[in-house]
């Protein structure tokens, strides 16, 4: 361990030191800053010029998703090439001739680039104490989030470094690290949306209505109101609770469901977190296919001074009602990562038994 732990940071640093190098870090970094800036100034605008408004706990559930949604388009670039681009420009094999071991090597990379991505987390911490100060967020809330949205990094800049290491153009490692990500961001709800669109039920709907002969009901005398004889049609509704769990592998999702949900007095969500959170979780419920509208018993009913009043769970109701998923979206990408390294590492060790057609030795 006191050999390893040295030739570790000596990859970091010196991995670190080439991504600060040019100017092209730094004015992404202050585009970043500034577009938070922009959304903190209307979110505080809003809280200023809206009496009683609350905008703590959505203003830092925005910067949170925007600092997910940058690293999500910029870690392939970091990383997309750590390994196979020193391949292709013959620094790696002098590296390799070097008491620097295969695992120095690969996890060196893979922290650099992950602490590159949490670049961007710390550039937005202003704009979290501001979001702190309008209130409306609890520490839990602020805790919960970072420690997924940290550990989101790391998932990103591990698949990079991994097909990096796995393929032998940086190129192509580059835009197969985009397609990946691009698949549990984008690709799981496109397949959860498809899947729900050709996967239906039929609900069956008994309905009874007030007779024509009974005139105005609301003028006439309760006992002589007359029902129809019930009547019988479908509707076809998706079945969303077959394909919920598509989207537990989505980093967003991830990060929403594992945040504790807030909401109102009145039980609707208070901030973007939990209004995804939400909406996930009512997904599991499967539909109840066979409904019964007595319209002519309510109409007697209202008609006798009675309210009638069809109760519906509210969307804290249903967030509590159901089970959260984000622990095993959360494994299959620290599985995923963790594959993606070992394969780099397999692929990087020397002597190499075996190598492609092509592959560059120095």
């Amino acid at each position: 361990m006191t050999t390893f732990l040295p030739g570790l940071w000596l990859i970091v640093g010196l991995e670190l030191r080439q991504r600060v190098r040019g100017a092209a870090w730094y004015v992404l970094i202050g585009i970043f800053a500034v577009v938070l800036l922009a959304v903190t100034v209307l979110f505080t605008w809003y809280t200023v010029s809206t009496p009683g408004a609350d905008s703590g706990g959505p203003l830092y559930s925005v910067i949170m998703y925007i600092v997910l949604l940058l690293s999500t388009l910029m870690t392939p670039a970091l990383s997309g090439s750590a390994i196979n681009g020193d391949r292709d420009s013959g620094t790696l094999a002098t590296t390799q001739v070097t008491l620097i071991t295969t695992g120095q090597l690969v996890l060196g990379k893979f922290i650099a680039a992950w602490v590159s991505a949490l670049a961007f987390l710390v550039v937005s911490l202003p704009f979290i104490i501001v979001a702190v100060t309008l209130g409306g967020l609890s520490p839990l809330t602020i805790v919960t989030s970072v420690l997924i949205l940290v550990a989101e990094l790391g998932i990103f800049a591990a698949i990079g470094v991994g097909l990096s290491g796995l393929l032998n153009r940086p190129l192509f490692s580059v835009v197969v690290s985009y397609l990946v990500i691009a698949a549990l961001c984008v690709g799981s709800l496109i397949s959860f949306g498809l899947l729900t669109i050709v996967t239906r039920s039929d609900v069956v709907v008994t309905q009874t209505n007030v007779s024509s002969t009974s005139g105005d009901p609301s003028t006439a005398d309760p006992s002589q109101i007359q029902c129809d004889p019930p009547t019988t049609y479908t509707y076809p509704v998706p079945r969303y609770d077959y394909y919920w769990w598509m989207l537990a592998s989505n980093p967003y999702v991830v990060v929403a469901d594992a945040t504790p949900g807030s909401f109102t007095t009145h039980g609707t969500p208070s901030d973007l977190f939990t209004i995804i959170a939400t909406g996930v979780r009512s997904a599991q419920h499967a539909p109840d296919l066979r409904m019964t509208l007595d319209d002519c018993a309510s109409v007697k009913a209202q008609a006798n001074g009675i309210q009638d009043t069809p109760s519906t769970p509210s969307p804290q109701e249903i967030y509590d009602d159901s089970v959260p998923s984000w622990f095993v979206g959360l494994a299959v990408h620290v599985l995923l990562a963790a594959g993606l390294l070992a394969g780099a590492f397999a692929r990087t060790r020397t002597p190499a038994r075996r190598l492609s057609k092509g592959s560059r030795i120095a």
